[in-house]
């Protein structure tokens, strides 16, 4: 009996072919209608496929990683289904979306380094410390004396130490050059009762040669087709600030610490938020995109931010609109509720497009530095690192200030080094002065 073939239907918003992520059958298996049959990724959404009918799997078209266009053999079933041979009239399965979140072309996205295929190098043997023959005053019971009770090597302080311990030098094992007992030497010895304490041996052990190959699918290969394309075609260059936050800090303490049950709690990113909102019109080159194949750079008066987001399928860009018409507060639970509707997978279309501008952060996790890849077609992008104490000079004297660095990469093409600097430099006055931001 000829198998029915079941098509890739028409997903809609004008998708003509899919990606293949995951099967969730294999052939031989018997399937319900509308159970989950393939995962198929576009441009714009993962889409689950349903069975049409009840079945048995009996071939399976394309593998994970395999695009697959609209009206092309999907799956064919066998013997054993209820619906029309007819494959033509196989009725269309009700589809469901998650829509995935526009990658962030930035190089903060973890990723596992390719495994070594080089053949291991043999590890180093434990080291010993040998008694070479001219050197009589290497000991060869505890590598601190002579071989026929030669003279102990120790500074005259140590030695003096040990003879008010009352303790034989002989008996000391020295970890200083060609045995020379040091003072940890002498402590370490009288803390363990008088007994000779020597390192245990390091165990090496050689791992096994084995590599394992992973295909770059579905969102992993977005985002590696993202960066391709911004570094590419975007000419980066950045510019590295710190920022002393002492008094922000101060200030988000207090605000945290006043706040009513049911605002959320203030971390930097809102005010970093606020403070761009308040400049970008005195910058408006940095809040736009840039259109190479009309060659139009687009200026937008809202400043819609893309908050870079990790999750434990990626690194998505949800977007906070409209934050010049913010406070810290609506900012702050703005910003909350975009990302994580990005990490549970609920987030919509509406809520992961239409960024102006991109702030990347790595939290506790910050460094000192980085080089962020902007989000194409944007022209500007902000990484934030984590604030740390630090000794400063203010006035002729040092003291402790907490200190942010921050990192930040432009489109050459649309805004010049100056300009760039200068946003930046915005940013560094109102973090340090916060009134300023609520002027």
């Amino acid at each position: 009996m000829t198998n029915r073939v079941f098509k890739l239907p028409d997903i809609g918003e004008g998708v003509v072919e899919g990606e293949v992520v995951q099967w969730h059958v294999s052939v031989g298996d018997s399937v319900s209608e509308d159970d989950a049959i393939v995962d198929v990724m576009t441009d714009k959404a993962t889409v689950t496929i349903p069975s049409p009918h009840d079945g048995t799997i009996a071939v399976l078209h394309g593998g994970v990683g395999d695009m697959v266009a609209v009206g092309a053999a999907l799956v064919e079933f066998g013997e054993g289904g209820d619906s029309p041979a007819d494959s033509a009239e196989e009725k269309e399965p009700e589809i469901k979306k998650t829509i995935e979140p526009e990658v962030d072309s930035e190089p903060n996205t973890p990723t596992t380094p390719p495994p070594m295929t080089t053949e291991p190098v043999a590890p180093p043997p434990v080291p010993t410390i040998s008694t070479p023959e001219p050197l009589p005053t290497v000991s060869t019971p505890n590598e601190s004396t002579g071989g026929s009770g030669g003279k102990a090597l120790a500074s005259p302080a140590v030695r003096r130490r040990a003879r008010e311990a009352g303790v034989d030098l002989a008996a000391v094992r020295g970890s200083g050059p060609a045995g020379r007992i040091r003072h940890a030497d002498l402590d370490a010895f009288i803390a363990a009762g008088g007994m000779v304490q020597g390192a245990a041996p390091v165990a090496y052990t050689t791992r096994r040669n084995d590599v394992e190959e992973i295909k770059v699918v579905g969102l992993r290969r977005k985002i590696a087709e993202a960066m391709t394309t911004s570094k590419r075609h975007i000419p980066h260059f950045s510019y590295f600030e710190e920022i002393d936050v002492t008094e922000l800090e101060e200030l988000r303490q207090f605000l945290n610490a006043t706040k009513s049950p049911e605002q959320p709690k203030l971390t930097y990113l809102p005010f970093i938020m606020m403070a761009l909102a308040k400049i970008m019109p005195n910058h408006p080159e940095c809040n736009g995109h840039y259109d190479e194949a009309n060659g139009i750079a687009r200026r937008y008066g809202a400043v819609n931010l893309g908050i870079a987001t990790q999750t434990d399928r990626g690194l998505f860009v949800p977007v906070v609109k409209h934050t010049e018409a913010m406070d810290v507060w609506q900012a702050a639970a703005e910003m909350q509720r975009v990302s994580g509707a990005a990490r549970d997978g609920t987030a919509s279309l509406d809520d992961l497009t239409g960024s102006t501008f991109t702030i990347t952060s790595l939290g506790r996790d910050g460094g000192l530095g980085a080089t962020p890849i902007i989000n194409h077609p944007e022209v500007a992008i902000l990484g934030v690192h984590k604030a740390r104490e630090m000794p400063v000079v203010r006035k002729g004297e040092i003291v402790v200030r907490r200190i942010m660095n921050v990192s930040s990469s432009f489109d050459h093409r649309i805004v010049d080094g100056a300009d760039g600097a200068a946003l930046v430099q915005s940013l560094k006055r109102m973090l340090e002065h916060p009134a300023l931001i609520f002027m």
